[in-house]
């Protein structure tokens, strides 16, 4: 079948209106013809030329396989081919190739085109550049691994504040072995939990900074006090919130309050007036500690400063004399 014949023919038997839209969209788009020998593109639109940098004679007449380079993969260059061939729709993420030879994550929705006698007539496909967005995941997610390692290493030091004021506590040894039991166990499940949060965003703010301040804190409830509204923490934010509080507890037993005797935290949050979609700010508050001095090394605090700009959001840390003060705000 001539290629070019069927090109202009796809204009004549489709609205002018139609195609002028279809021609125009921001979205890029292209149509190809199961009818033709080796399925060859017959149309595509202005934002599939710019995303894809070719000229549209030098696509017309092809298989969309010229996209492909050496990092697109066999699985799915195969499910592009499953969907074709079953005649569905569907959306596969396929590395693919601008003509300069850049690659871009393409998140390519396919699916038949029917006449009204539902005869196959066309194919189509539209193109979607997800490249930023799972950079980005992939940068978050990287964040969390080195938050994660830095969290482990902290542990032994923890553990060894809590055994040390435990050991001050408690002058009988069996009710000592059981206490640190109990304490070091409260430790650890705190740890576990938090690595794999659940997903189906039903956690208050006030249930997570519980469970973790009644792990942390060696001396219990009487260390730390929580204050604010009921807030169900959004999904995209367990696992950032959960670290943070982490690593502020961790500091605070090493260097803080929860390491002293009389030492205190508080963990107010509050709404924030007037922000659209809405946010919510969270203040850390120590006191009765030791005096405390900006740290020379910031891994801990830029890990989770990172990891609380990428969710949108930000934090300042002020080292008063009567303690650390941690200010975060957050979006929902």
């Amino acid at each position: 079948m001539d290629v070019t014949a069927n090109h202009v023919r796809w204009n004549l038997r489709n609205d002018r209106a139609m195609g002028e839209a279809v021609r125009h969209a921001r979205i890029p788009l292209c149509i190809s013809d199961p009818n033709a020998a080796d399925n060859p593109i017959v149309f595509v639109n202005d934002a599939f030329l710019d995303l894809t940098g070719y000229e549209e004679a030098e696509v017309i007449g092809r298989n969309c396989r010229f996209l492909q380079g050496p990092e697109t993969t066999s699985q799915s260059v195969e499910a592009v081919r499953q969907a074709i061939s079953e005649r569905r729709v569907d959306t596969v993420e396929i590395n693919n190739y601008r003509k300069d030879g850049s690659c871009f994550v393409n998140a390519l929705q396919i699916g038949p085109i029917l006449d009204d006698d539902g005869t196959l007539v066309y194919f189509f496909g539209s193109q979607l550049d997800v490249t930023e967005r799972r950079e980005e995941q992939r940068r978050v997610r990287r964040l969390a691994e080195q938050e994660l390692v830095h969290r482990l290493r902290n542990i032994v030091n923890v553990m060894s504040v809590v055994i040390r004021m435990t050991a001050r506590e408690e002058e009988d040894t069996g009710a000592y072995a059981t206490l640190i039991s109990e304490r070091l166990k409260a430790l650890s499940e705190a740890h576990f939990q938090t690595i794999s949060l659940p997903e189906d965003g039903n956690l208050t703010l006030e249930e997570l900074s519980d469970s973790i301040l009644r792990a942390y804190a060696p001396r219990g409830e009487r260390q730390f006090g929580l204050n604010g509204f009921h807030l169900v923490l959004p999904t995209q934010l367990l696992s950032c919130m959960a670290l943070t509080l982490h690593e502020l507890a961790t500091n605070s037993v090493k260097y803080g309050a929860l390491g002293a005797e009389t030492g205190r935290v508080a963990v107010d949050w509050v709404a924030v007036p007037g922000e659209g979609d809405g946010r919510f700010r969270v203040r850390w508050t120590e006191s009765g500690g030791p005096p405390v001095k900006a740290p020379e090394r910031h891994g801990g605090s830029r890990l989770i400063s990172d990891l609380i700009m990428a969710t949108g959001g930000s934090m300042d840390l002020r080292w008063e004399q009567s303690g650390l003060i941690a200010e975060m705000e957050f979006p929902l």
